[in-house]
């Protein structure tokens, strides 16, 4: 792999939504990746691919700084649009040399923005221009601090895809914040960089350039190119400045484009800043990702507590005797009364086994106990769910990332997500017949041995099968006053007949294997029902060794960072550290001229410039 497939790597695991939980500062974490995924697409990946394609400088600024008067005038042609109306710049142009005008037509720069028409949001305007040598574009961008956040988001957006920035800024707004905060982002980029210290009053020339200059020393931009261009007294709006104030410019911007060493030079320490700053910025992405994880993996401890609750309940509901109430109870009711039945068990027990086996053989079908029971284990199953169900969304109401997560479902499938699904009764039943099947077969199996088939056989397999069943539930506990009578004597019934039909060991054995299998059935119900919490995590979760392969990825560029080569210089050249103030001198080790803004300054009854 090289330095552009390292590249690639990182840019692969962008392509989805990395923080959809409201967890920590999310919307920052959002916009770096926006950020990111940006400078990958816009400039990284295109300008790494062609090194040697023409260089694109950026004009940007804050609101009334006059860059698109600026760029006609450096052009001598009106090609970008001027007025006194807030924001001016509402579509980003794209001036270049027709040498140069394929290039910038396709998709190699910019690629997310349209250039069909030109017109319309999130399009870019290319203009030809012969007053740019090939190898050099420019661009108007919008305000950077516009009124319209879409405008605000461009600017930065193009800045970042920059391979030099023209900075423009005026006398009155020089220190303003927002602006240095862009400047500080050039700084810590190492962005080629270039200001324009523009509507400069002759008065106030030398005191605010010597401010300036020590602004950007103290925010560690010594040495930046500074650029002055005086107040000037302008017929109107869309007038375009006088060539002697924007000649130095020009000059120097005509120098880059003729100049492929310095052209290379130029785009050699912005790509090389972009690189560098990958090494921070891309943990730091990690680690917010890791945050988001480590919500993911709360909300899912939430719902699998949650059923684990349901699982207990149903177990509960097992051992507490509340299944042989009801119906169940009504049809041992039907047969036995409610008298002496311990009595009975102690001194007739041969008499209740031929009253059982009447029982099972017709006096009351014993369809309607097996019903019996198959309803009160699906009821049983239903109030676990939906306990488990209503923790679960209570859970994550309360959890971090959870109430963003349940406000994008609405509040109608949030109010479904917290009961038991609707086709869960279906299930339940079909779940419970499969463990009366499966109960059968033990008794069939355990009745296939010559020292219990005469004994299975006196019962029935349905009939001795039942009575397992209700061996399952053997228990008292819940039940008060006559209720515990009457279901202690089924259960202990039930038992004292199983034991006299397989003996004693082979009851506990079948006891538990059914009991374990009926639970084993209600396990797979509860985690289909916890599913449906899962699944609204796993549509939006990042996958997971997300933050992992962002970290590797940034390894992979470290490794192969010295393998990007000057362009139109030997491949295999190794690449110098980046030098901070790449753009402070001129290439001659001049100064850049200033033009004497009192020496040709009139009134100020200029028009406002954009």
């Amino acid at each position: 792999m090289d330095l552009l497939g390292a590249l690639e790597s990182l840019r692969r695991p962008l392509d989805r939504e990395l923080f959809p939980l409201a967890v920590g500062e999310a919307e920052a974490d959002r916009r770096t990746l926006r950020e990111l995924t940006g400078q990958l697409d816009d400039y990284l990946l295109p300008r790494l691919r062609a090194l040697d394609a023409p260089l694109l400088a950026v004009v940007g600024g804050s609101t009334g700084a006059g860059k698109s008067t600026l760029v006609n005038s450096l052009v001598g042609a009106d090609v970008a649009e001027p007025g006194v109306l807030r924001p001016t710049t509402l579509v980003p142009t794209l001036v270049v040399s027709p040498a140069d005008r394929a290039w910038f037509l396709g998709q190699n720069v910019l690629p997310g923005l349209s250039r069909a028409t030109g017109g319309g949001p999130g399009a870019l305007r290319v203009v030809d221009s012969p007053a740019l040598g090939a190898g050099l574009a420019l661009l108007d961008a919008p305000d950077i601090d516009s009124v319209v956040t879409a405008n605000r988001e461009l600017a930065a957006q193009l800045l970042a895809a920059a391979d030099l920035w023209l900075f423009v800024t005026t006398a009155a707004r020089y220190a303003d914040e927002v602006p240095w905060g862009f400047l500080r982002s050039a700084r810590e980029r190492s962005t080629a960089l270039a200001v324009v210290l523009d509507r400069a009053p002759p008065e106030a020339v030398e005191p605010v350039s010597r401010d300036l200059a020590r602004l950007l020393a103290e925010n560690g931009l010594e040495g930046t190119r500074l650029f002055t261009v005086p107040e000037a007294a302008l017929p109107d709006e869309k007038a375009r400045l006088p060539v002697a104030y924007v000649e130095p410019i020009a000059t120097w911007l005509t120098g880059l484009a003729s100049d492929a060493a310095e052209r290379s030079r130029v785009v050699r320490q912005t790509l090389s800043g972009a690189l560098d700053s990958l090494a921070v910025r891309v943990p730091s992405l990690a680690g917010a990702v890791e945050r988001q994880q480590a919500a993911f993996d709360g909300l899912r401890s939430i719902v699998a507590g949650a059923y684990a609750g349901g699982m207990a309940d149903f177990d509960e509901g097992m051992r507490d005797g509340s299944l042989l109430r009801g119906e169940v109870l009504a049809r041992w009711q039907d047969f036995i009364g409610t008298g002496d039945l311990m009595r009975s068990l102690e001194s007739r027990v041969g008499w209740l086994r031929d009253r059982i086996v009447g029982f099972f053989t017709g006096r009351v079908p014993e369809v309607q106990l097996r019903d019996a029971l198959e309803s009160g284990v699906e009821a049983l199953i239903r109030g676990a769910a939906d306990g488990a169900a209503e923790r679960a969304l209570e859970g994550w109401s309360a959890a971090p990332g959870g109430p963003g997560l349940l406000d994008r479902l609405g509040a109608v499938e949030s109010a479904r997500l917290g009961r038991a699904s609707a086709d869960l009764g279906k299930r339940a039943e079909a779940a419970v017949r499969g463990w009366q099947e499966y109960v059968l077969d033990l008794v069939r199996e355990e009745g296939a041995e010559r020292r219990t088939a005469a004994r299975v056989a006196s019962f029935g397999v349905n009939g001795a099968g039942l009575l397992l069943m209700l061996a399952v539930f053997a228990s008292t506990g819940g039940l008060t006053g006559i209720e515990v009578g009457i279901a202690g004597g089924t259960s202990v019934l039930s038992q004292k007949l199983l034991e006299a039909v397989f003996g004693d060991q082979a009851v506990r054995t079948l006891t538990a294997r059914a009991r374990e299998d009926l639970r084993e059935r209600v396990r797979g119900l509860m985690e289909e029902e916890s599913g449906r919490f899962l699944t609204q995590l796993e549509s939006v979760e990042p996958p997971r060794g997300t933050a992992e392969g962002l970290r590797a990825a940034a390894q992979r560029i470290r490794d192969h960072r010295a393998e990007l080569p000057a362009a139109g210089a030997d491949p295999t050249a190794e690449l110098p550290a980046p030098h901070p103030d790449a753009l402070g001198t001129d290439p001659s080790g001049t100064e850049p001229p200033t033009v004497p803004g009192s020496d040709v300054l009139g009134p100020d009854t200029r028009g406002e410039r954009s």
